[in-house]
């Protein structure tokens, strides 16, 4: 049986994943239950600085089931073990020690001080509090500005300085654009803006879990990870395993978003653990250490400073940084920021630009990948001045981006960033998108509105985003001190009977690979959609690969084995040409069989695989398999891209924010599957508006999270979120076979600026330039009534009080 001619690819096909995964019969990490298992409870600092004094374990070590209580002076007694960070941004960067458990200070509320070793998870956690912990407090330092300060509380006070790295680029300096002093010097009209991305947490469905066994011949470690290729070959390098007899597993896990790409504490005190107890061991996050202890997203202060004439060319852009890592770096942490170096420029033509970041500790949970990691925060500051800069020059906000933008007959476009953009059109993307949102429409509304001082008044918001996907070359990703290549491996086996089955190293937590695979193999091979198994996740089975991150999966993953299947037909081809007797110049293969030019005569690939089993009769110096494995390292990022337009309705009497319609058009190129794509763009639109209005990580003075619950951090529900309309453009990247862009991150990219453009647009009238996120009810009263737009400071208000969230709930459709 071959596959029918109407191809695989852009079909709208029901993912084969969710038979499982929606009725929940499936096996997430905490499902795990090996013989002989214990748990493990990690006891957390309720402080965020202070040097530990004693530690008394006695009595929790008495508490039924428990086997035993750790501190980290008896996890790693000579302090020897650090947690990994695969990216050294500078030569000079200051990287601090992470220890497993908290030896000598916390230098965050949530770092870990002790774990228990108990029978049952509940007898584990029941002992956490029969450990005292005396505690000499040491001076706390929030803020970014406070921690840069003269005389400011060192988190770290062997490194003598709370600035981790200095990361610049200049356009000046790179040749690729002018010099951005004097273009500002010269300028007609110089802008300057402050904007504040705040914390993150990245809240997956499912929390962080590790089970390790130590009995196997290889130490076998289940997590809830993105990347378990590196979880391998770190863990083996951190505890100085031999890799070979390490293996981990990511069985299905419930979502990531960044949140699940690190090299976890945890997940090197599970290893520690079993090899002390000699027993299988597990542990589960509660939400709470979801929210304290795993790592944060964003949390940047960003100054722009835009030059341009008066007619609205824009001549030079300068952005200045700060980023706050937290008490540690991340896996990695330090080149989020970077990453979003490269796309401040966007989608504009801008002839000079200069980037700077300082990345600065506090005493405050560690940040790390978020949804895009360090491309939101560039989109978020690029569209927010536009927005600014329009109003300065009083044109319309559409027509300022149509006079900077690249037009689709510039493309290939080597921008002031240095990055070649190999295609697109954001001028058939921005109509449609006009169209479907009736822009001209509510404009008239708005005005109207304005006229007759409606206390109800309208905002139009407008995102135009390019981003850059598929985090790769290998080459570029070395010249900026990444720790890891940008490659991608997949091997295709045929079996006997004409089944496949597709081994890929990208390690999917919810994306949909094993359906786009099986419809990118289907195309390939001419094999039956259903006759296609995915396996992944595992490194004994998929034993190469960079895993998933960065909406990489499809533009490096997906040609990784359209690459392996290119080499299965090529192996096919030698013995279909010998079983019926012919040149193999003579042969086409369409449709899954090999047919001689000119003639009816042909035979299926599933015949040959049978025949390569059989071995009867191949040609001499040909293997008995078509198996086969490809590496692929793209030659470039990939750049998606869109025009997402927002209506806000704001009730000037309550600060009451209501979603009235959002509309995005977005080129990703290539669409493998229409299903996968709308659920990704829905999935990062209700992230990137909850930023927007949601969502946000607040400490006290003291250095506590006090947002440390979802009653506290409010995410959005499906009813606070409107109806989103979609549609989609098409040009094909042309660095890959498939044509294929990214989806993953675009949605939570551009949707995050419509919204607050569409909030300050309606606010214009009373003189409101900048509502700090999220526009909370609260934040966009004071705007209206007292002229206060940012709320400033670690202590401020959060983000989702029982005020905001009666105040949004049911409001924001």
């Amino acid at each position: 049986m071959t596959a029918t001619a109407e191809p695989e690819v852009g079909k709208a096909r029901l993912r084969k994943e969710d038979a499982r995964l929606i009725t929940g019969r499936t096996r997430w990490t905490d499902n795990m239950s090996l013989p002989g298992m214990v748990h493990l409870a990690v006891l957390r600092s309720t402080m965020a600085h202070a040097r530990i004094v004693n530690i008394d374990i006695s009595a929790a070590k008495e508490k039924p089931g428990v086997l035993a209580v750790y501190t980290g002076d008896d996890l790693d007694p000579g302090g020897a073990i650090g947690m990994p960070c695969a990216w050294p941004i500078t030569p000079d960067m200051k990287s601090p020690r992470r220890p497993v458990l908290a030896q000598g200070t916390v230098n965050f509320a949530g770092e870990g001080v002790a774990v228990v070793v108990a029978r049952s998870a509940a007898e584990a956690e029941d002992a956490l509090a029969d450990i005292d912990v005396d505690y000499e407090e040491l001076p706390v330092v929030l803020g970014l500005e406070n921690a840069l300060a003269d005389g400011a509380p060192l988190v770290h006070e062997d490194l003598g300085t709370n600035r981790n790295a200095l990361w610049k680029f200049d356009s000046g300096e790179a040749g690729s654009g002018g010099d951005v002093e004097e273009a500002i010097s010269q300028a007609e009209v110089v802008l300057k803006r402050r904007f504040r991305q705040q914390r993150l947490v990245p809240a997956f469905m499912e929390p962080r879990s590790v089970v390790v066994d130590p009995t196997a011949p290889q130490l076998t470690m289940w997590s809830s990870t993105q990347v378990p290729h590196i979880l391998k070959t770190m863990s083996a390098l951190t505890l100085g395993l031999p890799e070979h007899k390490v293996r981990v597993i990511a069985p299905d896990v419930g979502g990531g978003f960044g949140g699940k790409i690190a090299v976890l504490p945890e997940e090197i005190m599970a290893l520690l653990v079993a090899q002390k107890t000699g027993k299988p061991v597990k542990w589960t996050e509660s939400r709470s250490e979801t929210m304290t202890a795993a790592h944060h997203g964003r949390d940047q202060i960003q100054d722009l400073t835009i030059a341009a004439t008066r007619d609205g060319k824009v001549t030079g852009l300068k952005v200045e940084l700060l980023a706050d890592m937290g008490a540690y770096l991340g896996l990695v942490g330090p080149g989020v920021p970077i990453l979003g170096a490269f796309m401040f420029n966007a989608i504009y033509k801008i002839p000079a630009y200069h980037f700077a970041c300082t990345n600065v500790f506090t005493n405050t949970t560690l940040t790390d990948a978020y949804r895009g990691a360090g491309r939101p925060e560039a989109t978020f500051g690029i569209e927010r001045i536009m927005d600014e800069l329009a109003a300065e020059l009083g044109i319309e906000p559409m027509e300022l981006r149509r006079k900077n933008w690249i037009t689709h007959e510039e493309f290939p476009y080597t921008t002031v960033s240095t990055l070649t953009y190999d295609s697109g059109n954001y001028e058939a993307a921005t109509d449609k998108a006009m169209r479907l949102f009736d822009y001209e429409g509510l404009r008239r509304e708005q005005r109207e509105r304005r006229e007759r001082n409606d206390p109800v008044q309208l905002g139009i918001g407008i995102s135009t985003f390019t981003e850059m996907c598929g985090l790769a070359p290998s080459r570029v990703l070395g010249s900026l001190d990444y720790g890891a290549g940008g490659w991608e491996h997949a091997a295709i086996r045929m079996l006997p009977t004409g089944k496949v089955e597709v081994i890929t190293g990208s390690s999917a937590h919810g994306q949909g690979h094993e359906t786009a695979w099986s419809q990118i193999v289907s195309d390939q091979l001419g094999i039956p959609f259903e006759d296609i198994e995915v396996l992944h996740g595992d490194t004994h089975s998929s034993p190469k690969g960079l895993d998933t991150y960065g909406s990489r999966s499809l533009a490096v993953g997906g040609i990784a084995v359209v690459k392996a299947s290119e080499k299965v037909v090529a192996k096919a081809k030698k013995i279909a040409a010998h079983m019926m007797e012919c040149a193999e110049d003579d042969l086409e293969f369409a449709e899954g069989k090999f047919t001689v030019a000119g003639t009816d005569r042909s035979t299926a690939i599933q015949e040959v695989a049978f025949a390569a089993f059989m071995a009867h009769d191949l040609p001499d110096g040909v293997e008995p398999s078509l198996d086969s494995e490809a590496v692929y390292d793209p030659e470039n990022f990939s750049f998606p891209h869109g025009t997402h337009l927002c209506a806000t309705e704001i009730d000037t009497e309550t600060g009451r924010v209501r979603l009235r319609s959002y509309v995005c058009v977005d080129d990703v190129g290539k669409v493998v599957n229409p299903v996968i794509v709308e659920g990704q763009m829905h999935g990062g639109l209700a992230q990137g508006i909850a930023q927007a209005l949601f969502e946000e990580a607040v400490f006290d003075e003291g250095g506590t999270l006090t947002s440390g619950t979802f009653a506290d951090y409010l995410l959005p529900s499906a009813a606070d979120l409107p109806s989103f309309t979609t549609d989609r453009t098409e040009t094909p990247s042309t660095t890959n076979p498939l044509g294929v862009k990214g989806v993953g991150e675009a949605g939570t990219i551009a949707s995050t600026p419509a919204v607050i453009n569409a909030i300050v647009d309606a606010l214009r009238p009373y003189g409101v330039s900048d509502v700090e996120m999220p526009a909370t009810p609260m934040r966009v009263w004071r705007a209206i009534h007292t002229g206060e737009t940012a709320a400033g400071g670690p202590g401020a208000e959060a983000g989702g009080g029982l005020g905001s969230i009666d105040a949004n709930r049911g409001g924001a459709q």
